[in-house]
């Protein structure tokens, strides 16, 4: 879609961050307050581990008290509405709450390569990509610590944090916790993985992951609504989904896309994303050993635009070739 076209279709020119009117009229402190509560016995997921967090106990995620961030950059590999010209201010949350077998952050989200960082630490990073000339704060994986992102920002608004919160999550998400961001993130990009149960227990052990999903995903889009942006197309509000071509169709692409045109809306902006390639654990599997093939991903997209979605990312393909 082009930049003309998704400023057009959405225009919020003036639009502040939701999370400055939270700050200012006390909701963030609330918020705040109810979500540590929650790292008691904590549910932020759907694992529901129950672990006391707030002393150290640590469930599926690996995560007690303190959020442990792996890096904190500029990234313009991102989506073309969050990039722009400055860049996604990238925010990779270390350890992970669905653990995929291939994930091709490996590294971060299974083997916890990171450091633990403190509100304060946290809302420094924020503030030194702001600086930078980043558009937004982009939390990487940030479903496991979202009362740690919370308890950061007062101090990042205090010190002038104005640009919009994108919460980029895997999508294995709890309503209760993303109404705790309701009126706070303004650009909710989660991932659209598995629609068939056994594809995603076998592949993260979480066989409600398409429930769980889908639930998110329309209590994203009714907090946000559709992706809108600025006059020079960069996104300030709404909801785009990420979906990762899977080798032989694992991913259910087309029941993923009725699903977001029939039951979210037909103005969905998302990626259908070519780059699946076997990380992690993937030699374990057999059908993961490959590549997806160049015909795999414009099946992918022409299923995307025959079910109704016509707002995708324009995304170069990528040079795309068989596993060997």
């Amino acid at each position: 879609m082009t930049t003309e076209a998704l400023a057009h279709a959405a225009p919020h020119n003036t639009m502040d961050p939701s999370y400055l009117k939270a700050h200012k009229e006390g909701t963030l402190r609330g918020r705040i307050e109810a979500a540590l509560a929650i790292l008691a016995n904590c549910r932020l997921c759907p694992r529901c581990c129950e672990v006391n967090r707030l002393e150290g106990e640590e469930g599926v995620c690996q995560t007690g008290r303190e959020a442990v961030v792996s890096s904190s950059n500029p990234h313009f590999g991102e989506e073309d509405p969050l990039v722009g010209k400055g860049g996604s201010g990238t925010i990779f949350l270390t350890h992970c709450n669905l653990l995929c077998a291939f994930c091709q952050n490996y590294e971060i989200s299974h083997l916890g390569e990171g450091v633990a960082v403190g509100p304060g630490d946290l809302a420094e990073m924020m503030l030194a990509l702001q600086e930078r000339g980043c558009h937004n704060i982009n939390f990487v994986t940030p479903t496991h610590v979202v009362p740690q992102i919370l308890e950061a920002l007062p101090e990042a608004v205090e010190r002038g944090l104005r640009v919009p919160l994108v919460y980029n999550c895997g999508g294995y998400e709890e309503v209760v916790t993303l109404r705790l961001l309701e009126g706070i993130v303004d650009i909710y990009m989660p991932d659209f993985k598995f629609w068939d149960p056994q594809v995603a227990e076998g592949y993260c052990r979480a066989p409600d992951y398409p429930e769980k999903a889908r639930a998110a995903v329309k209590e994203m889009h009714r907090q946000v609504g559709d992706l809108a942006a600025d006059e020079t197309g960069v996104a300030r509000r709404g909801l785009l989904i990420r979906h990762l071509v899977m080798p032989a169709g694992l991913a259910g692409t087309r029941d993923i896309m009725r699903f977001l045109a029939r039951e979210v809306s037909k103005n969905t902006y998302v990626n259908v994303m070519s780059q699946y390639r076997p990380c992690g654990e993937a030699y374990r599997y057999p059908e993961l050993q490959r590549t997806i093939t160049v015909e795999e991903y414009r099946e992918a997209v022409r299923i995307a635009h025959e079910e109704g979605i016509h707002r995708l990312d324009e995304r170069r393909l990528v040079h795309l070739f068989r596993w060997p």
